[in-house]
């Protein structure tokens, strides 16, 4: 897991042949055949694609298991540093915020599909500002601590099919006229694998709010009183922690391609600037590095627990 997350560290997203967007491509392909606009639909198409990553993540580790221990590490290694992605997310967010800085729109507004699913062309500098950073939050709990976590419980099965999840939730999860009940059982299924990466994702930022000169009871303050109008279960969580960490108000209209949305307020603070994008990026690399620490700790100590258990 550790050499997972330096190598994600130090290289990031591979730019062409990422396994995850294989996956994606193989995905939209099943949909021709299996999409009706039903829930059961989506909800067999949702199993058949997570069942398949459950069971080659199966296969993967058993047959690592059987070459040797570095065969297995080597296995671990590789399936989490295709599932993270917290260092593209933060050179995103870094990259986002020199182009705001700059006053260059066109620009982020060309960048911002690679941080969310909103429609750019309807935002000025203000709310490319809240876009992005919302995304920052709620990706580092969805792109770094939920893969960390998962390997830390369940090893590369587990790994695999959280990614699966995640990005089927991308895909389908939304609520467009086309997705609403196809996409149904992708988006619960994402909402209950995030549930307790996203509040130990909250956690995480109380923890190192400091780092960037927030606020850890602004963020505590902001979690407990704001998160549950959120429309997501998760991603109110992580922004309300991470607008009362850094001082700031999100949350408001919220364009989409396929509606407008109209968000509750996360945090009493002033409008998010650019300043405070680029904290928030400081802020998700430091909670991106303290829960690698903690997910590795838990992960060895349950390896060795498992190791000193009699045989059965």
């Amino acid at each position: 897991m550790a050499a997972g997350w330096v190598a994600d560290l130090l290289l990031g997203d591979p730019r062409r042949g990422h396994p995850v967007a294989l996956f994606g491509r193989g995905a939209a392909a099943l949909e021709w055949l299996t999409y009706a606009d039903t829930r059961s639909a989506g909800v067999a198409h949702a199993g058949a694609l997570l069942g398949a990553l459950g069971l080659s993540g199966m296969a993967v580790e058993r047959m690592a298991r059987r070459s040797s221990p570095v065969g297995t590490a080597a296995a671990t290694a590789t399936v989490m540093f295709v599932a993270l992605g917290g260092t593209s997310l933060a050179r995103t967010g870094d990259r986002m915020a020199e182009l705001l800085a700059c006053g260059d729109i066109d620009g982020a507004r060309h960048l911002l599909p690679s941080l969310c699913g909103r429609d750019p062309a309807v935002l000025d500098i203000e709310g490319l500002t809240r876009a992005a950073l919302e995304s920052i939050a709620e990706n580092t709990s969805d792109a770094q601590v939920a893969p960390m976590l998962w390997g830390a419980v369940g090893g590369v099965p587990a790994i695999m099919v959280y990614r699966g999840a995640n990005t089927l939730d991308a895909m389908i999860g939304h609520r467009s006229p086309r997705y609403v009940r196809f996409g149904w059982a992708a988006a619960r299924f994402d909402d209950v694998a995030n549930y307790i990466a996203a509040r130990a994702t909250a956690v995480m930022v109380i923890v190192c709010a400091l780092v960037v000169g927030g606020s850890p009871v602004g963020a505590l303050r902001a979690w407990l009183r704001d998160a549950a109008r959120h429309p997501s279960p998760n991603a109110g969580v992580v922004e309300a922690a991470f607008a009362g960490a850094l001082g700031v108000r999100l949350g408001g209209p919220t364009q989409y391609a396929h509606e407008l949305e109209i968000r509750p307020t996360l945090g009493d603070g002033r409008s998010p600037e650019v300043s405070d994008l680029a904290r928030a990026v400081r802020l998700s690399r430091a909670v991106q590095v303290a829960t690698a620490i903690v997910a590795v700790v838990l992960s060895a100590v349950g390896r060795s627990g498992r190791r000193v258990s009699p045989p059965p």
